[in-house]
């Protein structure tokens, strides 16, 4: 049988509820989860809010200290990262893991370029590292402040469904993202996350030592090919590359336990019964 991820989550955020806080004149989504330890910033892609990542979040909050953000209504990604180092000064970070997937791993690209004393680690995940020709790709393609917000969120729609197949685990994860596109995403959310991206600075070369960057990929990503993949470790040339032989565009959803030891290790916390193997390319 396969999980209730809507259910899931839903529990974890009836006692970890997303508080709102503004920067900047911009209202985020805020979730602050544990305090000692290891600190740790996540920033979620276009269909996901801070409580997406609650299966890490959950798992680790006794031993790091947790910061996950949704992404307000306005802005782009220069401003938002600005927002992100105004929010570590608030929680007293000095500096932090920033692991973002997807959007968020090209917001945390951003960041740390422009913010490397910030950052401990950084972790970019089933992401991209240029955003050239981007807009000549559906939604992208799309004029995001005029299209209807009802065609905008089919569009994701029917991209889940395509890939989902018959595939029991990735009918509920299909289940769990259109709820999140249809019922907790508000329309200029939804557009100023598409925007953001599709009028992304291109990345700067990256300022964090290279030993102190991991990328996170899945071979089987419905949404980052293979070529984009390679282009991210060629920009970004990680210490370490965590490969997800299967886990799609979501692997934090449908793999949490291997996604949850990912992080630990990238943490530096107990790594007795974590399954990667070493290697600057770990498959599993």
């Amino acid at each position: 049988m396969s999980t209730d991820h809507i259910a899931a989550r839903d529990a974890f955020a009836a006692v970890h509820p997303e508080q709102r806080d503004r920067v900047n004149g911009r209202e985020w989504g805020v979730i602050r989860a544990g305090a000692d330890g290891p600190q740790l910033i996540l920033l979620p892609g276009t269909l996901g809010r801070a409580d997406i990542f609650w299966q890490q979040i959950d798992a680790l909050r006794e031993r790091a200290g947790i910061l996950a953000l949704s992404y307000p209504q306005m802005g782009g990604i220069a401003d938002w990262s600005e927002d992100i180092a105004v929010f570590m000064d608030r929680f007293g970070l000095t500096q932090a893991t920033v692991l973002g997937s997807s959007l968020g791993g090209y917001v945390a690209q951003f960041f740390a370029a422009t913010y490397p004393d910030r950052v401990d680690r950084l972790i970019a995940a089933n992401t991209l590292s240029s955003v050239a020709g981007l807009d000549r790709i559906p939604p992208y393609s799309h004029d995001l402040m005029k299209t209807p917000i009802d065609t905008l969120r089919a569009g994701f729609i029917a991209g889940v469904s395509a890939w989902a197949g018959d595939d029991p685990d990735r009918r509920a994860l299909e289940a769990f993202l259109i709820n999140e596109v249809k019922n907790r995403i508000s329309a200029d959310e939804l557009r100023a996350r598409l925007a953001a991206l599709k009028s992304g600075p291109e990345q700067p070369q990256p300022s964090v030592d290279h030993a102190r960057i991991t990328v996170v990929e899945s071979e089987d990503d419905q949404l980052i090919q293979k070529p984009v993949r390679d282009a991210v470790r060629a920009h970004l040339k990680p210490a370490r590359t965590f490969r997800f032989a299967h886990g799609g565009h979501f692997p934090y959803i449908e793999r949490p336990a291997a996604y949850t030891a990912m992080l630990a290790a990238c943490l530096g916390l107990d790594q007795r019964d974590t399954p990667w193997p070493p290697g600057p390319i770990s498959t599993v």
